[in-house]
């Protein structure tokens, strides 16, 4: 079963919320300035930034015929297209091998389930994987990554707890060359995206990983849990000016009664999303897909 095969019950209080609400404004009968006003209340209100909501209407605006406003199919349909171009337009990565993949994010999104879970994946693609566990600041988390490459039946790089997180970093790409490894990915200690020192260790890593191994494709992914709403939107500004992101992983889809910041990370920062976690087993991991999403949610 596809991702969205999975998510579409999860998805369902998105959906509930977002085309609940589009029902309704269509009752109204409203038209003109009135029905493009209700209709950018309605995607703030599903977690869309006003920016990007605004860049929705104004899509609208030029695209729809106003006779038409008042039929729920053409509208929706109309709306359907716009948000899948909007998450389109945010480009996903090519990836190629060999290939570090750096997971960044606050405390508590799931980095580390995420990272045996994509292990999981690059195991299935057909990859050899190894695993780094740099987040030497949180206690037992290596342990914890430790259990989830033990599932996952993958290597894993880990120093003693408080030790310097770009040596780990260090250590698993020597180690990863030498075997050459298709996919190296790195577990970083969950940090308060206001703590400039914490982003500062970030970057230390990020120039490891740059320095001593230039031939790798090097992607850094922000992962955020879904239930975070537009918080999510400033989470990933201040790590992206701080790293450079290349996009996100979503966890906690299924937790979550709004879906919009999804659209406002495309529209304002063009980060795409690459993967999303569906439940909570290790397999439990797909490739993101912009129609997909948008048809569960409309």
């Amino acid at each position: 079963m596809g991702i969205f095969g999975k998510l579409f019950g999860a998805l369902k209080k998105t959906k509930d919320n977002f085309s609940g609400k589009l029902r309704m404004l269509f009752s109204k009968n409203k038209l003109g300035d009135e029905f493009y006003e209700e209709l950018e209340e309605i995607l703030i209100s599903s977690d869309v930034s006003v920016a990007a909501a605004e860049e929705v209407v104004e899509r609208v605006k030029a695209q729809a015929i106003d006779e038409k406003l008042k039929d729920e199919e053409y509208v929706t349909e109309l709306l359907r297209g716009i948000l899948t171009d909007i998450l389109e337009e945010a480009e996903v990565p090519d990836v190629s091998y060999p290939c570090v993949i750096m997971l960044v994010g606050v405390n508590g999104v799931g980095k580390t389930t995420t990272i045996g879970k994509l292990a999981r994946y690059f195991l299935d693609q057909g990859k050899s994987v190894t695993v780094a566990a740099a987040d030497t600041f949180r206690a037992a988390a290596s342990e914890q990554l430790s259990v989830w490459a033990e599932r996952a039946k993958v290597r894993i790089v880990k120093h003693e707890e408080g030790s310097d997180p770009a040596a780990v970093i260090f250590d698993a790409v020597s180690s990863a060359k030498a075997k050459r490894t298709d996919v190296v990915i790195v577990d970083t200690a969950g940090r308060l995206h206001v703590k400039d020192n914490l982003m500062k260790e970030l970057q230390k890593m990020d120039r490891v990983v740059t320095r001593e191994y230039p031939e790798a494709d090097f992607l850094k992914l922000l992962v955020l849990d879904a239930t975070t709403g537009q918080n999510a939107v400033g989470q990933a500004r201040t790590f992206d000016e701080a790293v450079e992101l290349d996009g996100l992983v979503l966890t906690k889809l299924d937790g979550t009664a709004k879906g919009g910041f999804v659209f406002s990370l495309a529209s304002e920062l063009a980060l795409p999303v690459i993967f999303a976690g569906t439940g909570e087993k290790i397999e439990d991991l797909e490739k993101f897909d912009a129609k997909s999403f948008v048809d569960a949610i409309l």
